[in-house]
């Protein structure tokens, strides 16, 4: 019963703004903005330029709304625009280079001992950390579910390029969670001896 609330909800918001009504675009703003912004930072890293591709995202919602044929979730075809103009973006300020080194990890993780105590601001941060060029590939493929040919397409490089981007992401990643394993150990082991 809440889901045929929701939805009809949702379509009295669409039909709203396919007929510009400023209130109804205020209120899909709001039911969605927080989450998209959170997208658009995931590419970008900086809460100035993450605001203006949002705006700039829910401008295009706006205007390209009545292209919404109902077909799948509305709020994944936002997703798709926001990530477009993220990506678009990133394009236009140069600000996206590939990065085709990584130093290899100075271990091999042993993922049984890894602490379950990771949070998940720990995580995004840690994501945060990539180089440019692994965090949007990584954001895009194992994030939002794109597949390596539709990367490919959006950022102009091979497959092959995409596949790779993705994989130095993850010995990256593997890397720093490794780090911040230890550094949980430690402080763990440090606090124990204080006491």
């Amino acid at each position: 019963m809440e889901l045929k609330i929701y939805r009809s909800k949702e379509n009295e918001l669409i039909e709203g703004c396919m007929k510009r009504d400023r209130s109804a675009q205020k209120r899909l703003y709001e039911t969605y903005s927080s989450k998209m912004y959170g997208l658009c930072y995931r590419y970008v890293k900086d809460s100035m330029e993450a605001e203006d591709i949002l705006v700039t995202a829910f401008m295009k919602v706006f205007d390209k709304i009545d292209q919404f044929k109902s077909e799948g979730s509305f709020e994944g075809w936002i997703r798709r625009i926001v990530v477009n103009e993220s990506l678009t973006h990133l394009r236009r300020n140069r600000s996206m280079y590939l990065e085709t080194e990584l130093e290899q990890a100075d271990r091999e993780p042993d993922y049984d001992n890894l602490s379950d105590h990771l949070e998940t601001e720990d995580l995004l941060n840690i994501i945060q950390e990539l180089p440019a060029g692994y965090r949007i590939v990584f954001n895009l493929y194992a994030i939002d579910g794109y597949s390596h040919k539709e990367i490919a397409e959006q950022l102009g490089i091979s497959e092959n390029t995409s596949k790779s981007q993705l994989s130095r992401a993850r010995v990256y990643l593997q890397k720093k969670l490794t780090e911040h394993d230890w550094m949980s150990n430690q402080k763990i082991s440090n606090d124990e001896s204080a006491t």
